[in-house]
């Protein structure tokens, strides 16, 4: 299996990237606390950060918990009949719209699994640390709730976790993107620092892919975005900037068109 990150990290890109990060427009907002949070005093590694905060800001948006959480829970089937008990039973726990510190140290738990799925079972780390401590639930839940109101004013959402059936390649054989509004494909991070050209190239393959598998949400979208409720903030570009010839290359050579 092949996913779009995957890929990205496969291909090499010119200089400054397919689409340069600094072209895109940032916005900052400002709610009274530390932006970025620092990630020097969470307890858990960064990417269970970040899987937990987009996992729960779904959640928080009123996406069904088995939707929300279907990647861990395929990885925890690859895992085993106990994993995939266990982890059935911590995703029925949980409630549409409702984000407190058991949702957080739960879906953090529950991220565990996604590399089961994404790269396979032999990869999964029972002994890892997924149990956050205060300082990290707290950021957490900073994070969550500044997604839910980025959200107020940019979406709302009328998809996410998608994935792009029709759109994928020999080069691309699987994927899913973070959040999608009327006019914007958003993809979550939340890193210390601003968008890279992989993060861009990722986001134009999602677009490219989500154009190719017919479905008509895609047609309408009009930017490409990057939310960091690290940072609180927002990057932005709008598709009709990007060159068509970068449009073609990334089809042909990077996905396989």
């Amino acid at each position: 299996m092949t996913t779009v990150t995957r890929r990205v990290k496969e291909v090499k890109q010119p200089r400054g990237g397919y689409v340069n990060p600094r072209t895109m427009e940032v916005t900052s907002f400002d709610d009274g606390q530390p932006s970025p949070l620092d990630h020097r005093v969470e307890n858990i590694h960064s990417s269970l950060v970040g899987m937990a905060v987009d996992y729960l800001s779904r959640l928080a948006n009123g996406s069904e918990p088995r939707d929300v959480f279907r990647v861990p829970l395929l990885g925890a089937i690859n895992v085993g009949a106990e994993a995939f008990a266990q982890a059935g039973r911590k995703v029925d726990g949980f409630v549409a719209g409702k984000v407190n510190a058991w949702a957080v140290a739960s879906a953090c738990w529950l991220s565990g699994f996604d590399v089961a799925y994404r790269v396979g079972p032999m990869w999964y780390r029972p002994d890892a640390v997924t149990t956050p401590d205060k300082v990290t639930t707290d950021h957490i839940l900073t994070m969550v709730e500044r997604s839910t109101t980025f959200f107020r004013q940019y979406g709302p959402v009328v998809a996410d976790g998608f994935t792009f059936p029709g759109g994928y390649t020999d080069l691309v054989t699987a994927g899913d993107g973070d959040f999608l509004t009327s006019d914007t494909i958003w993809d979550f991070k939340v890193s210390v620092k601003g968008p890279t050209k992989d993060h861009t190239l990722q986001l134009l393959m999602y677009w490219l892919m989500g154009l190719h598998s017919g479905a008509p949400e895609f047609a309408r979208v009009k930017n490409l975005g990057v939310f960091n409720p690290r940072l609180n903030a927002a990057y932005r570009i709008a598709v009709s900037e990007i060159h068509d010839d970068v449009v073609r290359e990334v089809e042909k050579d990077v996905i396989g068109y």
